[in-house]
């Protein structure tokens, strides 16, 4: 599979695309200097105990308080093999007003604020610096036996005889010598002891820990994959990761290229169209099928159509085609907007048995590729299948659009007539208030639809008629807006557009 980045910065944001085969893989933004919210260590206050749930809401100088759980840890362990971890549901032994180092583990969403542990983490490029968990593990890509054997136990003399600290072997680390790994051991622990150091006289919401930029998280992720060429459509961050390529070694310098065009990055290699298509509910299959994608408050919920594809044998034949097309598709999407929680997928319905396992077992395939956590359950009688992804950062959506002001993000605006009778209400007010005119402000469409099909007419002979009732249309105006205002002058300066209702 071909693999190339494309890595840009401008108007104070970041950007970063993985572009496998000619398809968008992957896409993340970030506004610069922010860092990824999660894994940000932060110096926070309790202000709320939940003694029933061993949990506590802390404040990180964030808009919303964040959701602390004794049972919830920053590192992944089951993607990694090792030591049992020793997991103790101990209270949390916090009180309102106490003072506490946290990590983020979730990042706000919705409603709700980040997630955050005490289980710090301290990621480089070979280990994961576990301060205070007692766990001992290794990447399961590292498959060669006597060399796992041999990193893990040169991990174990790095903890230096503590048994309340760990460490976890990354996939880079076969490629390091023993001295660059105990180098970089202390520098992750200089990490901490800093982090701790600053703690103690830092105010509460201060930063005290952040990871690399997204550039740099986005290589160092990726080390030991074998990568095309890196295309960087700006200067100083074009230093900045020829410096990361020669210290790394795994890429050839010449794989790293600076674009000297003069249009944009992303457009000149045909990427900004691929990124408005995640952001769309509607996803086309090659097939004629296609997936709509809706996200929701507790889930993302995919369905899967035919569409125009009609296959050529039987209905059940065509119907397994799409599912299987589909569920490849959607294992791409969710890695492609960065779908986390719990998925949905509403499967077109088959008959046989066969096919079922057979659609949930390409879907488990598709998603392996994943480097986030994915679990899968059985399809079940509905042919719905739900599945699980570990959440990592932000959503690609959420970086590409945002909720409708007009609609309060609900996607949809109020009925006219519902509108209406909303103006009719107002109306009634104004004269129950004593007015005997009102200048009504409103949308175009609206009044026109009001006037057109004579829906004030009847009020107009009967208890208005002693009353006065302008309109004003407006052209900008959203459907929803309006304004109703009473008064009593004997002569009312209106705009020459404004119409009376008789």
């Amino acid at each position: 599979m071909k693999k190339e980045w494309y890595f840009d910065r401008f108007c104070g944001q970041q950007f970063a695309a993985l572009v496998e085969d000619g398809r968008l893989a992957e896409f993340s933004t970030e506004k610069e200097g922010d860092g990824c919210f999660v894994g940000n260590v932060y110096k926070g206050k309790v202000t709320n105990v939940l003694s029933g749930m061993n949990a506590a809401f802390i404040s990180c100088g964030q808009a919303k308080n964040c959701y602390l759980s004794m049972e919830e840890t920053y590192t992944d362990y089951t993607k990694y093999d090792g030591t049992p971890i020793r997991t103790q549901n101990k209270p949390l032994g916090l009180r309102v007003g106490d003072e506490i180092i946290v990590q983020v583990t979730k990042p706000p969403r919705g409603n709700k604020g980040a997630k955050v542990t005490t289980h710090l983490s301290f990621v480089g490029k070979c280990l994961i610096y576990l301060p205070k968990t007692d766990f001992l593990g290794i990447s399961r890509k590292i498959t060669d036996e006597k060399e796992r054997e041999r990193l893990l136990r040169f991990a174990d003399k790095l903890r230096l005889g503590k048994t309340d600290e760990g460490f976890i072997v990354r996939t880079q680390a076969p490629f390091a010598s023993l001295k660059h790994l105990k180098a970089e051991a202390t520098y992750l622990k200089k990490l901490y002891a800093q982090t701790l150091k600053t703690a103690q006289s830092a105010p509460v919401g201060a930063l005290l820990y952040q990871d690399e930029e997204l550039p740099l998280r986005a290589l160092r992720d990726c080390f030991g994959e074998e990568i095309a060429s890196i295309h960087v459509g700006e200067e100083t961050l074009y230093r900045r990761l020829l410096a990361l390529v020669k210290m790394r070694g795994d890429i050839p310098e010449k794989k790293l290229v600076k674009y000297t065009g003069g249009r944009s990055l992303f457009r000149e290699y045909g990427i900004t169209p691929l990124v408005a298509e995640a952001a769309k509910p509607v996803v086309p299959l090659e097939s004629g099928g296609y997936l709509v994608i809706e996200h929701t408050e507790a889930m993302t919920v995919v369905d899967v159509n035919t569409g125009s594809y009609i296959g050529e044998t039987s209905l059940e034949e065509t119907v397994y085609a799409v599912n299987i097309e589909a569920a490849k598709e959607i294992a791409r999407q969710v890695r492609l907007r960065n779908v986390g929680g719990i998925i949905a997928v509403d499967f077109i319905d088959m008959l046989e048995e066969e096919h079922r396992l057979a659609v949930t077992k390409t879907l488990q395939d598709a998603l392996a590729q994943d480097k986030a956590k994915c679990n899968v359950l059985p399809m079940n009688e509905l042919c719905v299948t739900q599945f699980t992804r570990k959440r990592v950062g932000k959503d690609v959506q959420s970086s590409l659009v945002k909720p409708c002001a007009h609609c309060a993000g609900k996607g949809y605006t109020l009925d006219d007539m519902f509108i209406i009778s909303q103006i009719r209400a107002d109306l009634l007010d104004s004269f129950a208030d004593g007015y005997t005119a009102a200048i009504v402000e409103l949308n175009a469409g609206i009044m026109q639809k009001i006037l057109s099909e004579g829906l004030f007419t009847p009020y107009l002979k009967a208890e208005w008629k002693d009353k006065r009732v302008y309109f004003i249309p407006h052209k900008t105006y959203k459907e929803e807006h309006f304004t109703v205002r009473g008064d009593n002058a004997s002569v009312l300066r209106l705009p020459n557009n404004a119409q009376i209702l008789y």
